[in-house]
C-alpha cells in the first residue's frame, strides 16, 4: 500500500473544491483515503480515522464525488480515491482490488435504458481468485 503525506490543508482544499463543507470529520476521512492511495474498505477507513479519535461518515464523500464507492461483493465496499473512469479486478481470495484502465475494457453495446432513465456510468468488476 502506497502511503504519502496528505495534510489537513490539502484535504480541506480538496473538499472545498468539490463544494463540500469543511468539518474535522470530513477532513479526517479525506486524509485517510488520499494518504493511502489505495482501495480501502469501510473497515480500513474506520480503523485509520478512529485511531485519531474521530468518528465520521464516508457515504457523504462518495455522494459528492470526492471518492468512488466500489461494491466488489455483497459484503465488501471499497472507497477509491481515483474518481477518473476506470474498472477493477477483485481477488475473491485475498480481497484485493486493483485498477484496470478504462481503455482496457471495450463494450460493444449496452441494452436500451428504461424510459425516463439516463446513463450515469458503467463499472466493470472482474472477479478472480489468486492461484
Amino acid at each position: 500500500m502506497y502511503v504519502m503525506e496528505f495534510s489537513n490543508s490539502q484535504a480541506a482544499e480538496l473538499l472545498r473544491s468539490r463544494g463540500i463543507g469543511i468539518t474535522s470529520q470530513r477532513v479526517a476521512v479525506a486524509r485517510a483515503l488520499f494518504s493511502q492511495r489505495a482501495h480501502l474498505s469501510a473497515e480500513d477507513v474506520f480503523q485509520l480515522v478512529n485511531r485519531d479519535g474521530q468518528h465520521v461518515s464516508k457515504g457523504m464523500l462518495a455522494r459528492e464525488g470526492v471518492i468512488r464507492e466500489v461494491i466488489a461483493d455483497p459484503d465488501r465496499v471499497f472507497y477509491d480515491p481515483n474518481t477518473e473512469p476506470h474498472h477493477h479486478f477483485y481477488d475473491t481470495k485475498t480481497g484485493q482490488l486493483t485498477d484496470i484502465p478504462a481503455q482496457d475494457i471495450r463494450l460493444s453495446s449496452l441494452p436500451s435504458l428504461p424510459q425516463g432513465a439516463e446513463l450515469e456510468g458503467v463499472d466493470v468488476i472482474i472477479r478472480l481468485r489468486s492461484a
